[in-house]
């Protein structure tokens, strides 16, 4: 499985965001999926979704304290990188 995403570290908390496709972020039981599904790839931290709109504007779900503060980070500071897991 290949993920695009980010692991974090602001003042003192480690989280990762996850890029995923919009309804993920608009269907609670899509969300909950894929939280879970991530946090065996992120063990202990925080995940946060992240999806963009056709003009590239994100939205972030997950935490509301990480949520708040990457709402004022723009999109091309996160550290993104391509996560390869299992085959």
């Amino acid at each position: 499985m290949k993920i695009q995403g980010a692991i974090v570290r602001e003042q003192g908390v480690s989280f990762a965001v996850v890029i995923v496709k919009q309804f993920v972020i608009d269907s609670q039981n899509e969300f909950q999926k894929a939280v879970t599904s991530f946090s065996s790839y992120f063990p202990g931290m925080p995940i946060v979704l992240m999806a963009q709109d056709n003009r590239g504007v994100p939205t972030y779900r997950g935490r509301k304290d990480i949520v708040n503060f990457l709402v004022n980070v723009q999109v091309s500071q996160i550290p993104w990188k391509e996560y390869t897991f299992g085959n």
